[in-house]
Protein backbone atom coordinates (compact mmCIF):
# COMPACT_ATOMS: atom_id res chain seq x y z
CA UNK A 1 0.00 0.00 0.00
CA UNK A 2 1.34 3.40 -1.07
CA UNK A 3 -0.60 6.42 0.56
CA UNK A 4 0.33 9.91 -0.53
CA UNK A 5 -0.95 13.18 1.12
CA UNK A 6 -1.78 16.46 -0.46
CA UNK A 7 -1.00 19.76 1.09
CA UNK A 8 -0.83 23.33 0.80
CA UNK A 9 -1.91 26.68 1.13
CA UNK A 10 -5.55 27.69 0.21
CA UNK A 11 -6.43 27.69 -3.34
CA UNK A 12 -3.44 26.47 -4.84
CA UNK A 13 -4.75 23.75 -6.76
CA UNK A 14 -4.64 20.62 -3.54
CA UNK A 15 -7.80 19.23 -4.45
CA UNK A 16 -7.93 19.48 -8.30
CA UNK A 17 -4.57 17.61 -7.64
CA UNK A 18 -5.95 15.10 -5.70
CA UNK A 19 -8.75 14.44 -8.12
CA UNK A 20 -5.97 13.80 -11.01
CA UNK A 21 -4.02 11.29 -8.68
CA UNK A 22 -7.19 9.42 -8.21
CA UNK A 23 -7.74 9.59 -11.76
CA UNK A 24 -4.58 8.56 -12.79
CA UNK A 25 -3.80 5.41 -10.15
CA UNK A 26 -7.60 4.39 -10.64
CA UNK A 27 -6.74 3.41 -13.66
CA UNK A 28 -3.73 0.33 -12.23
CA UNK A 29 -5.83 -0.57 -8.98
CA UNK A 30 -9.31 0.82 -6.63
CA UNK A 31 -8.21 3.50 -4.63
CA UNK A 32 -9.47 5.08 -1.32
CA UNK A 33 -9.53 8.90 -1.49
CA UNK A 34 -9.63 10.81 1.77
CA UNK A 35 -11.34 14.07 2.21
CA UNK A 36 -9.37 15.48 5.28
CA UNK A 37 -10.26 18.74 4.34
CA UNK A 38 -13.64 20.38 6.79
CA UNK A 39 -14.78 22.01 3.90
CA UNK A 40 -16.21 18.70 2.00
CA UNK A 41 -15.19 19.55 -1.51
CA UNK A 42 -13.15 16.44 -3.20
CA UNK A 43 -16.17 14.23 -4.36
CA UNK A 44 -17.08 17.57 -6.40
CA UNK A 45 -14.18 17.29 -8.70
CA UNK A 46 -14.76 13.25 -8.59
CA UNK A 47 -18.23 13.64 -9.90
CA UNK A 48 -19.45 11.60 -6.77
CA UNK A 49 -22.51 12.58 -4.14
CA UNK A 50 -21.33 12.23 -0.25
CA UNK A 51 -24.26 11.58 1.92
CA UNK A 52 -22.32 10.89 5.45
CA UNK A 53 -18.90 12.26 6.61
CA UNK A 54 -17.35 10.97 9.88
CA UNK A 55 -17.68 14.37 11.32
CA UNK A 56 -21.56 14.16 11.33
CA UNK A 57 -21.60 10.65 12.17
CA UNK A 58 -19.74 11.67 15.12
CA UNK A 59 -21.72 14.46 15.81
CA UNK A 60 -24.51 12.13 15.82
CA UNK A 61 -23.85 9.48 17.92
CA UNK A 62 -22.60 11.85 20.76
CA UNK A 63 -26.00 14.21 20.80
CA UNK A 64 -27.93 10.86 20.87
CA UNK A 65 -26.73 7.99 22.51
CA UNK A 66 -30.01 6.30 22.10
CA UNK A 67 -29.96 5.90 19.02
CA UNK A 68 -28.59 2.20 19.12
CA UNK A 69 -30.73 -0.29 17.92
CA UNK A 70 -31.66 -2.79 20.20
CA UNK A 71 -29.69 -6.27 20.37
CA UNK A 72 -26.39 -3.72 19.30
CA UNK A 73 -23.68 -2.87 20.96
CA UNK A 74 -22.25 0.87 21.01
CA UNK A 75 -18.88 -0.30 19.22
CA UNK A 76 -20.95 -2.91 16.51
CA UNK A 77 -23.87 0.28 15.75
CA UNK A 78 -20.62 2.81 15.04
CA UNK A 79 -18.38 0.47 12.97
CA UNK A 80 -21.85 -0.13 11.10
CA UNK A 81 -22.25 3.35 10.62
CA UNK A 82 -18.24 4.15 9.33
CA UNK A 83 -18.82 1.36 7.20
CA UNK A 84 -22.30 3.25 5.57
CA UNK A 85 -19.44 7.01 5.62
CA UNK A 86 -17.79 4.75 2.20
CA UNK A 87 -18.77 6.73 -1.05
CA UNK A 88 -18.32 4.20 -4.00
CA UNK A 89 -17.23 5.81 -7.39
CA UNK A 90 -16.14 3.90 -10.29
CA UNK A 91 -12.60 2.30 -9.50
CA UNK A 92 -12.52 4.92 -6.41
CA UNK A 93 -14.00 4.48 -3.14
CA UNK A 94 -14.10 7.78 -0.84
CA UNK A 95 -14.28 8.92 2.44
CA UNK A 96 -15.06 12.53 3.97
CA UNK A 97 -13.88 13.64 7.16
CA UNK A 98 -15.99 16.50 7.42
CA UNK A 99 -16.10 19.10 10.25
CA UNK A 100 -13.56 19.00 13.35
CA UNK A 101 -15.08 17.94 16.80
CA UNK A 102 -17.49 19.75 18.76
CA UNK A 103 -18.18 19.97 22.93
CA UNK A 104 -18.47 16.68 24.11
CA UNK A 105 -16.52 13.57 24.57
CA UNK A 106 -14.91 11.64 21.24
CA UNK A 107 -12.61 9.66 23.00
CA UNK A 108 -14.29 6.63 22.48
CA UNK A 109 -15.59 7.06 18.92
CA UNK A 110 -12.18 8.30 17.68
CA UNK A 111 -10.18 5.58 19.35
CA UNK A 112 -12.83 2.74 16.99
CA UNK A 113 -11.92 5.62 14.09
CA UNK A 114 -8.59 4.98 14.40
CA UNK A 115 -8.93 1.02 13.78
CA UNK A 116 -11.54 1.90 11.35
CA UNK A 117 -9.46 3.78 9.08
CA UNK A 118 -6.40 1.45 9.72
CA UNK A 119 -7.92 -1.84 8.41
CA UNK A 120 -9.38 0.35 5.51
CA UNK A 121 -6.47 1.88 4.35
CA UNK A 122 -4.86 -1.42 4.35
CA UNK A 123 -7.21 -2.82 2.01
CA UNK A 124 -6.50 -0.42 -0.84
CA UNK A 125 -3.16 -0.42 -3.09
CA UNK A 126 -3.00 3.29 -3.28
CA UNK A 127 -4.65 5.96 -0.67
CA UNK A 128 -5.01 9.87 -1.30
CA UNK A 129 -5.49 11.95 0.97
CA UNK A 130 -6.76 15.69 -0.18
CA UNK A 131 -5.68 17.74 3.48
CA UNK A 132 -7.55 20.69 4.59
CA UNK A 133 -5.51 24.15 4.01
CA UNK A 134 -2.45 24.97 5.87
CA UNK A 135 -0.25 23.24 8.85
CA UNK A 136 -2.83 22.10 11.12
CA UNK A 137 -3.56 18.94 9.94
CA UNK A 138 0.39 18.23 10.75
CA UNK A 139 -0.15 19.35 13.96
CA UNK A 140 -2.45 16.47 14.57
CA UNK A 141 -0.73 13.66 12.43
CA UNK A 142 -3.57 13.49 9.75
CA UNK A 143 -0.95 12.65 7.29
CA UNK A 144 1.55 10.42 9.60
CA UNK A 145 2.86 7.12 7.70
CA UNK A 146 3.09 8.53 4.33
CA UNK A 147 4.85 7.65 0.99
CA UNK A 148 4.71 10.95 -0.86
CA UNK A 149 3.61 14.45 0.72
CA UNK A 150 3.12 16.43 -2.44
CA UNK A 151 3.00 20.23 -1.07
CA UNK A 152 1.59 22.46 -3.54
CA UNK A 153 2.45 26.11 -3.67
CA UNK A 154 1.56 28.63 -6.46
CA UNK A 155 4.27 30.44 -7.86
CA UNK A 156 4.41 33.63 -5.43
CA UNK A 157 7.18 33.96 -2.70
CA UNK A 158 4.10 33.51 -0.07
CA UNK A 159 3.79 30.27 -1.56
CA UNK A 160 6.65 28.13 -1.47
CA UNK A 161 7.45 30.07 2.02
CA UNK A 162 4.46 28.41 3.20
CA UNK A 163 5.44 25.27 1.61
CA UNK A 164 9.08 25.21 3.09
CA UNK A 165 7.17 25.55 6.50
CA UNK A 166 5.28 22.64 5.94
CA UNK A 167 8.28 20.79 4.81
CA UNK A 168 9.89 22.05 8.17
CA UNK A 169 6.82 20.59 10.34
CA UNK A 170 7.43 17.20 9.30
CA UNK A 171 10.54 17.13 10.55
CA UNK A 172 9.67 18.88 13.28
CA UNK A 173 6.95 16.53 14.41
CA UNK A 174 8.99 13.38 13.32
CA UNK A 175 6.30 12.20 10.64
CA UNK A 176 7.08 9.47 8.65
CA UNK A 177 7.47 10.84 5.39
CA UNK A 178 8.91 9.21 2.66
CA UNK A 179 9.38 12.11 0.07
CA UNK A 180 8.55 15.93 0.28
CA UNK A 181 7.34 16.87 -3.92
CA UNK A 182 7.01 20.68 -4.28
CA UNK A 183 4.54 21.29 -6.86
CA UNK A 184 4.70 24.33 -8.39
CA UNK A 185 1.12 24.73 -9.96
CA UNK A 186 0.27 26.67 -13.04
CA UNK A 187 2.94 27.37 -14.75
CA UNK A 188 5.45 26.02 -17.19
CA UNK A 189 8.30 26.96 -15.68
CA UNK A 190 10.34 27.87 -11.97
CA UNK A 191 10.61 31.40 -12.12
CA UNK A 192 14.04 32.79 -11.67
CA UNK A 193 12.90 34.88 -8.81
CA UNK A 194 11.89 32.00 -6.73
CA UNK A 195 14.94 29.07 -7.45
CA UNK A 196 17.01 30.22 -4.49
CA UNK A 197 14.23 30.29 -1.90
CA UNK A 198 13.04 26.80 -3.18
CA UNK A 199 16.31 25.18 -3.09
CA UNK A 200 16.31 26.32 0.72
CA UNK A 201 13.09 24.56 0.93
CA UNK A 202 14.87 20.99 1.72
CA UNK A 203 12.43 19.02 -1.36
CA UNK A 204 13.02 15.76 -2.32
CA UNK A 205 11.68 16.69 -5.71
CA UNK A 206 10.43 20.03 -6.89
CA UNK A 207 8.11 20.37 -10.29
CA UNK A 208 5.75 22.45 -12.21
CA UNK A 209 2.09 21.60 -13.72
CA UNK A 210 0.90 23.77 -15.98
CA UNK A 211 -2.43 25.96 -16.36
CA UNK A 212 -4.52 23.17 -18.29
CA UNK A 213 -7.54 25.10 -19.81
CA UNK A 214 -9.59 21.83 -20.04
CA UNK A 215 -9.84 21.53 -16.19
CA UNK A 216 -10.50 25.31 -15.93
CA UNK A 217 -13.29 24.33 -18.12
CA UNK A 218 -14.45 21.11 -16.52
CA UNK A 219 -14.58 23.02 -12.56
CA UNK A 220 -16.54 25.66 -14.15
CA UNK A 221 -18.94 23.23 -15.63
CA UNK A 222 -18.86 21.22 -12.75
CA UNK A 223 -17.72 18.60 -14.62
CA UNK A 224 -15.90 15.67 -13.55
CA UNK A 225 -12.20 15.23 -13.62
CA UNK A 226 -12.37 11.81 -13.73
CA UNK A 227 -14.09 12.27 -17.30
CA UNK A 228 -10.77 14.55 -18.54
CA UNK A 229 -9.55 13.47 -21.25
CA UNK A 230 -5.81 12.17 -21.20
CA UNK A 231 -4.40 14.38 -23.47
CA UNK A 232 -4.85 16.91 -20.78
CA UNK A 233 -1.08 19.03 -20.28
CA UNK A 234 -1.95 18.64 -16.25
CA UNK A 235 -2.94 15.20 -16.27
CA UNK A 236 0.15 13.86 -18.97
CA UNK A 237 2.35 15.82 -16.10
CA UNK A 238 1.34 14.23 -12.86
CA UNK A 239 1.25 11.09 -14.59
CA UNK A 240 5.42 11.86 -16.22
CA UNK A 241 5.71 12.90 -11.96
CA UNK A 242 4.49 9.86 -10.25
CA UNK A 243 6.63 7.69 -12.28
CA UNK A 244 9.99 10.06 -12.00
CA UNK A 245 8.76 9.63 -8.50
CA UNK A 246 8.51 5.88 -8.42
CA UNK A 247 4.74 5.84 -7.37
Amino acid sequence: MKTLAVSGKGGVGKTTLSALLVKLLSKKKVVLAVDADPNTNLNIPLGVDVEKTIGKLREDIVDDPKAIPDGMSKQEYIQYQLQMTITEGSKFDLIAMGRQEGPGCYCYINNLLRVFMDSLTEKYPYVIIDNEAGMEHLSRRTTNDTDVLFIVSDATQTGVITATRVNGMTEELNLKTGKTVLILNKVLDIPEDLEELISQGGFDHVFTVPKDKGIVKFISEGKSLMDLPETSPAYLKIKQITKEINV
